[in-house]
């Protein structure tokens, strides 16, 4: 899985709703005008810099709207809650335009902290977002998780692991009342045992449960998005480069079939010639299949 470097901005706390928080953001301007901006906002009421979300509403809202939570790519070790934005500015700006909001996350790196630290803080964020729906004008009804790459994984681990309700996954004395209407999974890891470093402890995802794969079935299997698919779980759009050597088309692959036998809806659409990510994601016909699918699940 690629691994990028970026800065970690260690940004003053509770800053929403000011001109501060608008010229500390680099993809505000990505957005349609007169997207209204909540940045770097606290979810787990802490000072970690990995605990931050932004929220992106639509302009001149009206009533509750619906609300895409958008989870970011980096190996599980890098990267932050404004990566992907910038390579999908088209689709993020469709979103807007669609009348829903959008909320970007960070999470804890797995340098930082082995899993299942990451899907708790994607489950604490939401459960954020959930108990403050008031506040920002969400509907509670209708919760949207897209994520990319590891992003991808996480999201598509929080969507099929919601109804098991699992203690270890969800920080205390949190609200577990949320549900997610649908799930847009770019290229995510779905089983961590595939990968073909899986007997490697210095791969990404070796890091992320703390050991090889191989050497740990169980932590990996744990760790995997496709042990907890079953019936109930929300419908799947699933997007992949054909072309992809960072996370094998095998992986959707897998993905959309366990789903299929579980008879859980998903389409998976496979990007002739593309790459583990890239522009090549934002063209119109791939923007379409994604705005159509949050329509279907969202209107």
């Amino acid at each position: 899985m690629k691994i990028t470097k970026f800065l970690i901005f260690l940004l003053v706390l509770q800053i929403s709703q000011t001109s501060c928080s608008q010229k500390s953001n680099p993809v505000i301007s990505l957005f349609p005008k007169g997207t209204v901006l909540h940045g770097n906002i606290a979810y787990n009421n802490d000072t970690l810099p990995k605990h931050l979300l932004d929220i992106y509403l639509p302009p001149n809202a009206k009533g509750k709207v619906p609300l895409i939570v958008f989870v970011h790519g980096g190996g599980w070790i890098g990267n932050d809650k404004y990566a992907d934005i910038g390579y999908m500015k088209n689709t993020v700006a469709e979103i807007i335009k669609s009348g829903y909001a959008l909320a970007s996350i960070d999470y804890r790196f797995a340098t930082q902290a082995i899993f299942p630290a990451q899907i708790q803080d994607c489950n604490r964020a939401v459960s954020f977002l959930y108990d403050n729906a008031e506040k920002y004008g969400f509907d509670k009804e209708r919760f949207v998780l897209m994520g990319f790459s590891a992003g991808g994984h996480l999201a598509s681990f929080q969507g099929l692991s919601n109804n098991d309700q699992i203690d270890d996954f969800f920080m205390p004395a949190t609200s577990r009342d949320f549900s997610f209407t649908a799930v847009v999974d770019f290229y995510g890891p779905s089983e961590l045992i595939l990968f073909p470093g899986a007997n490697d402890p210095k791969t990404p995802e070796a890091l992320l449960i703390g050991a090889a794969p191989l050497d740990r079935p169980d932590l990996a299997k744990t760790a995997s998005p496709t042990t907890y698919i079953d019936e109930n779980d929300p419908p799947f759009l699933i997007i992949h480069g054909e072309k992809d050597d960072l996370v094998s088309p095998r992986q959707s692959q897998l993905l959309s079939s366990w789903l299929t036998v579980k008879g859980v809806e998903n389409e998976l659409i496979m990007v002739k010639d593309a790459p583990h990510y890239g522009e090549m994601f934002d063209v119109d016909d791939i923007r379409y299949k994604v705005i159509n699918f949050l329509k279907i699940h969202l209107n």
